[in-house]
């Protein structure tokens, strides 16, 4: 009995003491390390301003219409008040007749003949008063603005409007231009809360500095795999060192062998922190971290440190695992 369980303990401790391959990583593979910073995301294009509201082009036509629509109307109101004096001639000269034929004598015919016409006179002139009348006040809006020049949408904004002509092109690039007038105001669009964009600086050699850094990292690979202390601290920073010393050796004597299939870097951000200067990059691609094994993909955010007095040369400070 008691040997049986000393094997069994000898047992446990021997398959404990056995170095698990799976945890040997590539540097950078175990996760993110050293310096986390927040990336500043990059800026969408600006929307384009809404587009505003043009007048509905039925309402333009509305007066026009209206004047066509009241022209009938005012024909056959003509047509009816001419014809009124009309109709009491005749209705005149028909009882005038009748009088005569009823022996009421010819002068009492003659006379209410001439009542008639004088009152058909009268009329006459009543109605042709009220037309002139009438006809005054159409042309008068209609002609009051003939000899003044007609307005434009574009005219030439008063000193008060010119002050946002006079902005410098920075800040006026920012302020949307004026345009014609408008039937409804467009409703006002929230704003976007501020993003501080990516900055590269014009004069940054990005395209140098990704070729220098995708060496580095190939290198950074090779020096894990090897466990060259040297060349790990040569180009880590002491926080980052310390990190990847214990990451070999808690890998033991393992043999690994990364594989670099593939990768690209992009240079994302330049920025000056306290006393040096900060570059983040992004690397991507592929691997092979075991022997036989198919190729993984890799996606991950290095900070390169070096301090602005160019004491020493860039130096891994962080590693950011995107996700």
């Amino acid at each position: 009995m008691k040997q049986w369980l000393i094997g069994a303990l000898v047992a446990a401790v021997a398959a404990t003491s056995v170095p698990d391959v799976a945890e040997a990583k590539r540097f950078g593979g175990g996760g993110s390390s050293g310096m986390q910073r927040s990336m500043p995301a990059k800026t969408a294009p600006n929307a384009p301003p809404p587009k505003p509201a043009t007048p509905a082009q039925p309402q333009q036509a509305a007066p026009a219409n209206g004047a066509a629509a009241g022209a009938a109307p005012a024909a056959a109101t003509a047509g009816r008040s001419w014809m009124g004096p009309i109709a009491g001639l005749a209705a005149g000269l028909g009882i005038a007749a009748l009088m005569s034929h009823l022996g009421l004598g010819e002068a009492f015919g003659n006379f209410l003949m001439l009542a008639l016409l004088a009152v058909a006179a009268i009329f006459l002139v009543r109605f042709v008063m009220r037309r002139m009348g009438a006809g005054t006040p159409a042309r008068g809006p209609a002609l009051a603005g003939a000899g003044a020049p007609a307005a434009s949408p574009w005219q030439t904004p008063a000193a008060s409007e010119r002050r946002g002509l006079d902005m410098p092109p920075a800040a006026a690039a920012n302020v949307p231009a004026a345009g014609p007038p408008v039937a409804a105001e467009a409703p006002a669009v929230e704003a976007a809360p501020a993003v501080t964009p990516a900055f590269v600086p014009a004069s940054f050699d990005s395209e140098g500095f990704s070729r220098i850094a995708k060496m580095i990292f190939i290198r950074m690979q090779a020096a894990n795999d090897s466990a060259d202390l040297d060349d790990l601290r040569r180009f880590t920073t002491p926080e980052m060192f310390a990190s990847a010393r214990l990451d070999i050796q808690e890998r033991g004597p393992s043999e690994q062998k990364t594989d670099v299939v593939h990768v690209d870097a992009e240079v994302l951000d330049v920025a000056n922190e306290g006393d040096r200067q900060i570059v983040s990059v992004r690397f991507s691609g592929q691997v092979v971290e075991e022997p036989g094994a198919a190729p993984v993909d890799f996606n991950e955010v290095w900070h390169l440190a070096k301090p602005l007095d160019d004491s020493r040369s860039w130096a891994i400070a962080g590693i950011e695992q995107s996700r």
